[in-house]
C-alpha cells in the first residue's frame, strides 16, 4: 500500500468578500510575526488597525470583484502539485492552510488528522524564508496539529531551478513585448521593516537578493534592480521602495518591467498595488513602456519544483530548504536552529 503524504502549502489568505476584509484584516494584524508586542497591547491594537483599514481595503478588493483571488490561485496549484506527485506518490494528497483566512492553519490540521497520514510534508507558496511569513506558518501549524505521521518542512527555495526558469520565462516574454524600447527589470519584492532582519536575524532580505541575481542571470538581463513594495506604518522598511525605483527609471529614461519576485500568485499585491497604482505612478513619471510579469501560478517549471521540493521532503524528517537556501548565517533560519540544537 502507497505512504499516506499530506502535503500542506501554506500562503496567506485573503478575504472571501465585503463581509471578511475586517476579520482578516484582525487577524493579520494580531500575529505576533507582524506585530512584535504582547498580547494585551498587540490584539487591542489590530482591532484598531482592522477597523481603521477596513473601507480603504474593501475599497481595494472591489477593485478584483470584492475578495481575494489568492484562495482560487492556491486550489489551482494545490491541484496541478497533486496531480504532478501521483507517479512517485500516488498516496499523496495536497491540503491548504492559509494563516489569515480560512481554510485556517487550526481548520486544515484537523482535515488532516482525520486523512490519518503516514508524513506530513509542509510546504509554503513563500519562496523565501521570513519570520513573518513561513516563520509564522510552521509555528502556528505546530501549535495546531496533533494527527499521526512524521513531519518535514521546505523553508524555502529561493533559487529552485524551476522557480528560476518560471521567473526568467516570464520576463523573456515581457521584454519581447518591450521591442526596441529601452527597459529595466524591476524584481519587486514584499518589503519587511529593516529591524526584521537586523533585530530577529531573518534572512529573507539576503534569499531575496539571491534569487533575483540567478534570475537575471537566466534570463540573460543587463539593466535590472531589486525594490520592495506595500510599505505600511512608521517603521524604517527595506529600500529602496518600489515608487522609488520607478522615479529613478523615470530619471534614467528607461521604461520597466516589474517581476513580482516575492509572490506564486496573483492577489491584492499584484493586481491592485503593482497593476492600478504603480501603472498611473509610472504614467505620471512618464515612465514608458510599464509592463508586470504574471505571478508564476501553475506555470510547469514551477509545479515541477514543487514536486521535486515535496518528494526530496518526504525522504527526510526536520527543516531543509529545496535547493540553495540561506548562504549567511542567520539566527531566524529554521534548519540552522536545527543544526545549533543537535
Amino acid at each position: 500500500m502507497a505512504e499516506r503524504v499530506a502535503v500542506v502549502l501554506f500562503n496567506l489568505g485573503g478575504p472571501d468578500d465585503q463581509a471578511t476584509v475586517r476579520p482578516f484584516l484582525q487577524n493579520l494584524f494580531s500575529d505576533p510575526a507582524i506585530i512584535d508586542l504582547p498580547g494585551f497591547l498587540r490584539l487591542p491594537l489590530a482591532w484598531l488597525i482592522a477597523k481603521r483599514r477596513e473601507k480603504s481595503a474593501q475599497a481595494n478588493y472591489a477593485l478584483m470583484g470584492g475578495g481575494s483571488p489568492l484562495l482560487p490561485e492556491t486550489r489551482k496549484q494545490a491541484a496541478a502539485l497533486e496531480a504532478a506527485l501521483q507517479s512517485e506518490l500516488p498516496g499523496a494528497r495536497v491540503f491548504i492552510a492559509m494563516r489569515y483566512w480560512r481554510p485556517l492553519t487550526e481548520e486544515t490540521a484537523r482535515e488532516v488528522e482525520a486523512f490519518a497520514p503516514d508524513r506530513v510534508v509542509l510546504l509554503p507558496l513563500y519562496p523565501q524564508f521570513s519570520t513573518t511569513t513561513t516563520g509564522s506558518s510552521l509555528k502556528a501549524w505546530r501549535e495546531a496539529y496533533r494527527g499521526p505521521g512524521e513531519v518535514s518542512a521546505v523553508c524555502c527555495y529561493p533559487q529552485a531551478a524551476g522557480w528560476i526558469e518560471a521567473q526568467a520565462a516570464a520576463i523573456r516574454e515581457k521584454l519581447a513585448e518591450a521591442g526596441d524600447w529601452p527597459v529595466r527589470v524591476l524584481f519587486s519584492a514584499h518589503g519587511v521593516p529593516e529591524k526584521v532582519i537586523t533585530g530577529r536575524g531573518d534572512p529573507y532580505q539576503e534569499q531575496v537578493e539571491a534569487g533575483c541575481a540567478a534570475v537575471a542571470a537566466a534570463a540573460g538581463l543587463s539593466d535590472w534592480s531589486i525594490c520592495y513594495q506595500s510599505r505600511v506604518g512608521p517603521l524604517k522598511w527595506l529600500g529602496p521602495s518600489t515608487p522609488e525605483a520607478l522615479e529613478q527609471a523615470a530619471v534614467d529614461g528607461v521604461g520597466a518591467v516589474v517581476v513580482p519576485i516575492a509572490f506564486v500568485s496573483e492577489h491584492i499585491e499584484t493586481l491592485v498595488e503593482l497593476d492600478i497604482e504603480y501603472a498611473h505612478l509610472a504614467g505620471e513619471l512618464g515612465v514608458s513602456p510599464y509592463l508586470r510579469a504574471p505571478a508564476v501560478g501553475v506555470a510547469a517549471p514551477f509545479v515541477a519544483a514543487l514536486s521535486e521540493a515535496v518528494r526530496q521532503a518526504a525522504g527526510r524528517n526536520g527543516v531543509a530548504p529545496f535547493g540553495p537556501g540561506c548562504q549567511g548565517d542567520w539566527k531566524a533560519c529554521p534548519c540552522q536552529a536545527e543544526r545549533r540544537a543537535a
